[in-house]
């Protein structure tokens, strides 16, 4: 965040919400939205990502700033409609939909399918038969550029299970275009995620326009270009910001003179900065060869460390002089891997709050009861700085309740 408005109270919301608690600030959402909306212009659909952070507050907020939506379940597809979004402003991606998730996006009446395989668009065709319907589709092309991010969210390289190859792209435009219940409305491409150095992305871009150009000429003209998402957010206290607006210009060069629409599907940038993960130290544990810092928090609130060994910055709420300790910081789960931070140098003591920064995305969203651990509650700040609960802290027996009813 660039505009900070106001400084929370980090110390009165953990006494009124207990810890770990998942902060988030309502103007950083908007912030993060508009700067997309002020670089593509408003022309452009931005579909925001659901699975970055899926809760219906999150959700009503930018779609009431006018955002469509980027659903991978039908799941996710009920939380946009529960949380007021537009269901013609939304977008299922996937590899595997389903049956039924189909005939329920069929009949919630969505923009398109990006269709990932030949056997979905077959399975969408058939599906649309039966209803009475014709699906719109974008197919996603896997157009083989090295997003030069993390391997496990990496998705736009060949031997990736995303996308249709981009050598049987043709192929699957003229299969699609014969199937009597499907209208080809787009192309679709994402090459991963986290990304920092947005040229892959122009890359993309550019073998996208080729293909759109040949399939023109076909006469397979297209609505609009969906360019995905993807990009990063600085999570270390030396990197830089990608400069969206620089990317916006560099995609506007190349669509000068297109009638097609241009689509985004922003997740991670619009959600990551804007959160933060508030925990509280139990103790400062003085090992042989490592100290360890074992806060409330865990693998089970904030996945990527563990999953990705991702980073994220961590501080102390309140400064204090005594002296520091370089642990890791851990959680109480019964694992190894679960862990916050490596070796970071902290001058804190039990009962302490520290918080997780960037923790908007990605967190809430793969958040488990492993262990049995009630998942945190999430809160909302709005522009003032008042709080409101968006999700309560699940209970114990909130957990085991549907199983107990199945006790014999």
């Amino acid at each position: 965040m660039t505009d900070i408005a106001f400084q929370p109270d980090y110390a009165a919301l953990a006494a009124t919400y207990g810890t770990p608690l998942y902060v988030y600030r309502a103007d950083a959402l908007t912030q993060a939205f508009n700067t997309y909306r002020s670089a593509f212009g408003e022309a452009a659909l931005f579909c925001y990502a659901v699975k970055a952070n899926g809760n219906l507050s999150i959700l009503r907020h930018f779609a009431r700033l006018g955002s469509g939506f980027d659903i991978v379940s039908g799941g996710e597809l009920a939380r946009v409609l529960a949380a007021g979004g537009a269901a013609d402003k939304t977008i299922f991606s996937g590899v595997g939909k389903s049956e039924a998730e189909i005939e329920y996006a069929l009949a919630a009446g969505i923009l398109c399918f990006n269709v990932e395989s030949l056997p979905e668009l077959d399975r969408i065709n058939q599906v649309a038969a039966r209803l009475g319907k014709t699906a719109s589709v974008s197919l996603r092309i896997n157009p083989d550029v090295d997003a030069q991010t993390h391997p496990y969210i990496s998705t736009g390289l060949k031997d990736n299970k995303f996308g249709i190859a981009y050598a049987d792209a043709l192929g699957a435009y003229r299969h699609a275009a014969a199937l009597p219940h499907l209208r080809v409305c787009g192309i679709d491409c994402h090459i991963g995620s986290q990304l920092i150095n947005l040229a892959p992305m122009v890359e993309a871009l550019e073998r996208l326009l080729l293909l759109v150009d040949t399939l023109a000429d076909e006469g397979i003209v297209l609505e609009h270009i969906d360019i995905g998402g993807g990009i990063g957010i600085p999570y270390r206290e030396d990197e830089a910001a990608p400069d969206i607006r620089a990317y916006a210009q560099a995609v506007a060069a190349r669509m000068a003179g297109r009638s097609q629409r241009l689509i985004l599907e922003p997740g991670r940038s619009l959600v990551g900065a804007a959160g933060v993960l508030l925990t509280r130290v139990e103790f400062v544990k003085h090992g042989e060869s490592k100290d360890f810092i074992v806060v409330d928090g865990a693998m089970n609130d904030l996945m990527r460390p563990s999953l990705y060994d991702a980073y994220h910055r961590i501080e102390a709420v309140v400064a204090k002089d005594i002296a520091p300790v370089t642990a890791d910081v851990v959680g109480p789960i019964c694992e190894s891997g679960d862990f916050l931070g490596r070796d970071r140098t902290l001058a804190v003591e039990a009962g302490d709050l520290l918080l997780i920064h960037e923790a908007g995305a990605y967190a809430a969203s793969m958040a488990s009861n492993y262990n049995t651990r009630p998942r945190a509650a999430e809160v909302l700040l709005d522009e003032t700085g008042q709080a409101r609960l968006i999700r309560p802290r699940e209970t114990v027996a909130e957990l085991f309740a549907a199983e107990a009813r199945c006790l014999d």
